[in-house]
């Protein structure tokens, strides 16, 4: 399958702004650690460029009405659809996961734009009945403002799709910096928001060294309001830069999904449908399932079938035909690949199966499971974002509610088992902003996606996704 890759641009103010002696770096395909392309550095009067667009952006869109809004956010979401396949291709080379993958990836980021366009023609206010004769008390709902969005290599469509999906159903403007390592499949997503006929400085969209642009925006106080996706300790750092200027922020951040398999669940079956999830895009996904409690009746039927399927994926370029897991996205994973197996081995855990990276040429590791590890190791403590499950056995409801509780995480959770009373119970006990029980269905785009605790605060996407860019007035008229 050949595929050419992206032309690397800025959009500001309704314009492509190509290198022209500014600074830059290298995007390198993770398959074959070679560069595809030069990415552009957005310099500090780009920045101030963006924002008096997206001032400017912000009095003409929040104008326009929803429904006129919604019109051109479809024609955005079509103009992705169409172009899918050239999308999905820059997506693989830069990116490393499987085409099937992307494929899916851009679809879904059409279908967030389609499903928020719908969405902003009801953000209703509504009528409190006054308690004098002749008064009448108005809500409604406003857009926030102007928005700076920060987002992940590791979806380099779905992650901006939710931020300029909610923001432009309310009527924001923005400026996302999207990741440099992850660049070409959002400039092209950008692209069909452009053709479609978003106004100027609706939508802008920058690259540069990451602490000096969300210092450079945050500050200013026409950014209202931030939204981030990554890591808790950078999450942590925008958080005090956005209470600062008392600005509206979503945080969504890592976490270390825990799995319990009780013993009146299938299994086999239960093997086969977390395994799939577990090993998408190598791992490296924030709602990926990371520590597994199997309880011991169970344990060894599950742990056959889950290490059968890990043996049974096929490493590779993800543009290649038959390949059903691609490259890490970064040599920086393979380090802490290593460090996770390393210190498991010391620790008395064993390899069921794989534990080591996958020839000379890319950032390839083999899909691992580990067992007999304590749970003070780092695998079962610390978000792995790789291809790593450690399957450990469990006793008691209680014993393992309190296990899985033990982390100051709480993005994902997922159970199985055959009884509704344990469902039920285990749903509610889970502490995570997202409990997948008999499922792993937790993130739709009519659905809040956040976590809670150290994993963030605030949604994305559902009704929840909107409102985090609105503001609430109240009018009271006599």
């Amino acid at each position: 399958m050949s595929a050419s890759y992206a032309n690397l641009e800025l959009f500001i103010d309704g314009k492509w702004i190509t290198g022209n002696g500014r600074g830059g770096e290298d995007v390198i395909n993770p398959a074959t650690a070679k560069p595809l392309a030069r990415l552009p550095h957005a310099s500090h009067a780009d920045l101030d460029q963006a924002l008096e667009a997206a001032k400017k952006g912000l009095a003409i869109w929040r104008a326009a009405s929803a429904y006129d809004r919604a019109k051109i956010m479809r024609k955005a979401a079509d103009l992705i659809r169409e172009r899918y396949d050239a999308i999905s291709k820059i997506l693989v080379q830069e990116q490393g996961k499987v085409y099937a993958e992307a494929r899916a990836e851009v679809i879904t980021s059409a279908d967030i734009i389609e499903w928020y366009a719908e969405e902003g023609r009801r953000a209703y206010g509504r009528i409190v009945p006054g308690r004098g004769k002749g008064v009448r008390q108005i809500v409604v709902q406003e857009p926030v403002g102007v928005v700076a969005a920060f987002t992940p290599w590791n979806f380099p469509t779905l992650t901006p799709a939710r931020k300029i999906g909610g923001a432009l159903a309310a009527g924001c403007s923005l400026i996302l910096k999207a990741s440099e390592e992850t660049p070409g499949a959002c400039v092209e997503m950008v692209r069909c928001f452009a053709d479609a006929g978003l106004p100027a400085g609706v939508l802008n969209l920058v690259f540069g060294v990451p602490a000096t642009i969300s210092e450079h925006l945050i500050a200013k106080d026409d950014v209202r309001k931030i939204s981030f996706t990554g890591s808790i300790p950078v999450g942590k750092h925008l958080a005090q830069l956005a209470a600062k200027g008392m600005k509206r922020a979503t945080m969504e951040l890592g976490g270390h999904s825990p799995v319990v398999v009780f013993a009146d669940a299938d299994p086999e079956k239960s093997a086969e449908t977390i395994a799939a999830f577990k090993y998408r895009n190598a791992g490296q996904v924030c709602i990926s399932p990371t520590r597994f409690y199997v309880q011991e009746p169970v344990y060894s039927r599950f742990l056959a079938r889950f290490t059968e399927y890990a043996k049974s994926l096929k490493l590779g370029d993800g543009l290649e035909k038959g390949i059903t897991m691609g490259p890490m996205a970064n040599a920086r994973r393979i380090d802490t690949m290593e460090g996770f197996v390393n210190d498991a081995k010391e620790r008395g855990g064993k390899i069921a199966t794989g534990g080591s990276r996958r020839g000379n040429q890319g950032y390839f590791f083999e899909p691992t499971v580990i067992t007999d590890v304590p749970d003070d190791s780092k695998i079962m403590t610390q978000e792995p974002f790789g291809p790593i499950a450690p399957v450990v056995a469990f006793k008691t409801f209680d014993e393992v509610v309190e296990r899985a509780n033990s982390l100051p995480y709480g993005l994902a959770a997922y159970a199985f088992t055959g009884s509704a009373q344990t469902a039920n119970l285990i749903g509610d006990a889970l502490q995570s902003g997202m409990v997948g029980v008999n499922s792993i269905a937790i993130s739709t785009p009519e659905t809040p996606f956040g976590g809670i605790k150290e994993s963030g605060y605030g949604s994305e996407g559902g009704i929840e996704g909107l409102s985090a860019y609105l503001n609430t007035k109240f009018i009271s008229q006599a």
